[in-house]
């Protein structure tokens, strides 16, 4: 199954080629703030808002966003991490059993009842991965709202399920690979069997 995005990209032969930068970092940042105003403007502000970035992608992002939105508005937004690998169901991970899998690295600042949480990522996809946020989400409280950020939003969604808030739509095809930092945005073209670190 073709990833969301991409943790090492291979050189040479059959591995991925660079097709294009998308955004520069001057241009993430600026969408960055965008998507900071949104959130605020939808929620009546800072309060009550959680962020929650998603193992591995959403981390930084969620960072991000909880630095602008405290520069806006002169308030601490609690920000965590979400790891959906218990909860994931395309993953041979998560099909091997709760005995072999890795411990959860999720950390909720605080309880998440009765907060609107935002869960950040860095591109949705198939949406899978939220799914599973959704669910371990749900497994540790009852959150008032649940909001969804990503900077890319790349289509070919397999799940129902649709950001609020979105950085850039990036229309792909199946054979290309979406690779996100703080620094830019690429896509990489697959030219045949390669052995780069996929997630969904």
């Amino acid at each position: 199954m073709p990833s969301n995005k991409l943790r090492l990209v291979p050189t040479g032969a059959g591995g991925l080629t660079l097709k294009a930068q998308v955004l520069s970092k001057t241009e993430i940042d600026r969408a960055i703030t965008r998507i900071a105003h949104e959130i605020l403007e939808r929620n009546r502000g800072p309060h009550d808002l959680m962020l929650l970035g998603l193992l591995r992608g959403g981390e930084w992002f969620a960072q991000a966003l909880a630095k602008r939105i405290e520069v806006l508005e002169g308030v601490t937004v609690p920000q965590g991490v979400l790891d959906v690998t218990h909860f994931r169901d395309d993953s041979t991970e998560a099909s091997a059993g709760a005995m072999d899998l890795p411990a959860d690295r999720s950390f909720l600042p605080c309880s998440a009842e009765d907060k609107v949480v935002i869960l950040v990522d860095d591109v949705i996809f198939t949406g899978r991965t939220v799914r599973a946020a959704l669910d371990s989400l749900l497994s540790r409280a009852r959150a008032s709202k649940v909001q969804l950020a990503v900077i890319v939003d790349r289509g070919h969604r397999e799940v129902p399920i649709r950001p609020d808030f979105v950085g850039k739509n990036l229309p792909t095809a199946l054979s290309e690979y979406v690779e996100v930092t703080p620094e830019s945005i690429s896509i990489y073209q697959d030219q045949g069997q390669t052995n780069q670190v996929q997630e969904s």
